[in-house]
């Protein structure tokens, strides 16, 4: 089968999402399918790239910033991968096109399908669906709207990567069968460190420094332990930055908190490997590539109960969640562990079991391939 894979972000840019996209093409490669990446360009990366059996297209899109990109970025890409994809499609001739966000690759999709009849595939990620975030899309959503439901209508299928985020989509479009396909990680020995030290708390994040990722309310709560031993590194770069810098300083524990910046593949490899606890407070999520991560790597998990996380996060077993927005919950959740470095280590290997047992990208990119194979009879 010859698959068009669509997604504004692809690594190095982007999240969870771009990330998604690379391992499901890589997998989807080697199950003998041929596989061809439309995708923005950015400072520095090729325009065209052949990796893993799978070839990259990387075009003009106005993309201004690794980690997060505007609504400007946005339309110039479904602008830009329309007249692309316009050329490409008679030299790749797809079976089936997998569209990571219903906007802004899902409008690419659609508008290939009214041309070529082309069956697509809409991957929900979290910011594409009504509801979430409404602290940032509330307005963007209602704008968008009607386009998405003609968007997903005309979708062979739509897809939500956790049980959260079908709930949003059905609250959206209940006339839409969504089935949950979750995310993936890597089961290679790389995320694993057989060198973990345990007994010195060492506190890991990753992620966008964003307010959805919740990184103030872990400030506020370790503020409270100051008593106990801990450092916490955080990897990542967004707007939050300075605010959770200058929040540090307030609370009186700046000198506890290293700010490593937006990290490679191997450089965040290698934080896994320096830690021995995940701290994942955030508010609002789909399925968060970091805890997969995280379990992957053989760590224990701090994480708020909200979509993907109450799915991953076993509680008691891999790890403890609490309350969203609860300073006071967080704060107990991690005086428990950061006290015991027999529970961290217990946790931190239930974790990497859980993952090897049921998160794996093969298993995730054969589900993916059934629903692009049924999208073509």
């Amino acid at each position: 089968m010859r698959i068009l894979v669509i997604n504004s972000e692809y690594p190095p840019i982007g999240g969870g999402a771009g990330n998604a996209s690379a391992n499901l093409a890589r997998c989807l490669s080697s199950f003998g399918h041929t596989v061809t990446v439309v995708t923005a360009h950015f400072h520095g990366q090729p325009k065209l790239e052949v990796r893993n059996s799978v070839t990259v297209y990387r075009i003009p899109s106005l993309r201004r910033r690794q980690d997060r990109s505007g609504a400007l970025e946005q339309l110039a890409f479904i602008v830009s991968a329309s007249f692309f994809t316009l050329k490409l499609v008679d030299q790749l001739r797809p079976d089936s096109i997998l569209a990571f966000f219903g906007v802004p690759s899902g409008a690419v999709a659609w508008m290939l399908k009214k041309i070529f009849k082309i069956p697509y595939v809409i991957s929900l990620r979290g910011g594409d669906v009504p509801g979430f975030r409404p602290y940032d899309f509330k307005i963007v959503h209602k704008l968008l709207a009607p386009f998405l439901r003609v968007i997903w209508h005309d979708a062979s299928k739509v897809i939500a990567n956790s049980g959260g985020l079908r709930a949003l989509a059905i609250a959206f479009d209940s006339s839409i069968e969504i089935p949950i396909i979750p995310n993936g990680v890597d089961g290679a020995q790389h995320y694993i460190s057989n060198t973990r030290e345990w007994t010195m708390p060492r506190l890991f994040s990753a992620g966008r420094i964003v307010y959805q990722k919740g990184l103030d309310l872990g400030m506020h709560a370790l503020s409270q332990l100051k008593e106990l031993e801990w450092e916490w590194s955080i990897a990542g770069d967004g707007p939050q930055m300075d605010l959770l810098k200058s929040l540090s300083q307030e609370l009186g524990i700046a000198d506890r908190i290293k700010f490593l910046g937006w990290q490679s593949r191997e450089e965040l490899t290698q934080s896994y490997h320096q830690a021995n606890l995940f701290l994942f407070p955030s508010r609002h999520e789909g399925m968060p590539n970091a805890v997969l991560e995280a379990m992957s790597s053989g760590l224990p998990v701090v994480a708020t109960k909200i979509a993907g996380s109450e799915e991953l996060v076993v509680e008691g077993q891999t790890g403890l969640l609490v309350s969203s927005e609860n300073v006071d919950e967080l704060r107990d959740a991690l005086r428990k562990l950061l006290v015991d470095s027999s529970l961290r280590k217990e946790m931190g290997f239930a974790s990497r079991e859980r993952m090897e047992q049921n998160y794996t990208w093969q298993k995730v990119a054969e589900q993916y391939q059934a629903v692009l194979e049924q999208s073509v009879k």
